[in-house]
């Protein structure tokens, strides 16, 4: 993770843009006296996006977890595109 200031930021700006966009690299710039902001992919933002919409109904995020438990203890079952087109 790189931290830029504001300053650096407004002369670097498609430098840093490009390395936020290949590398995958999270920005953050540093506004003195001010909050500061973060840069990063937008296939990373639209994920954080999507993983806090998921979790932010508890039913639903009970089910992931408990999901997540059975797949580590090997408890799946493995199905065949065929058997899910019949539904």
């Amino acid at each position: 993770m790189q931290v830029v200031s504001m300053t650096e930021a407004r002369n670097s700006f498609k430098s840093i843009f490009d390395a936020v966009f290949h590398n995958h690299e999270e920005v953050i710039i540093h506004r003195k006296g001010r909050e500061n902001v973060v840069m990063i992919p937008l296939d990373e933002y639209n994920a954080l996006k999507e993983t806090s919409y998921l979790l932010g109904n508890q039913k639903n995020a009970e089910h992931l977890f408990e999901s997540i438990e059975q797949l580590r203890h090997g408890n799946v079952v493995t199905k065949e595109m065929d058997d899910l087109s019949d539904r």
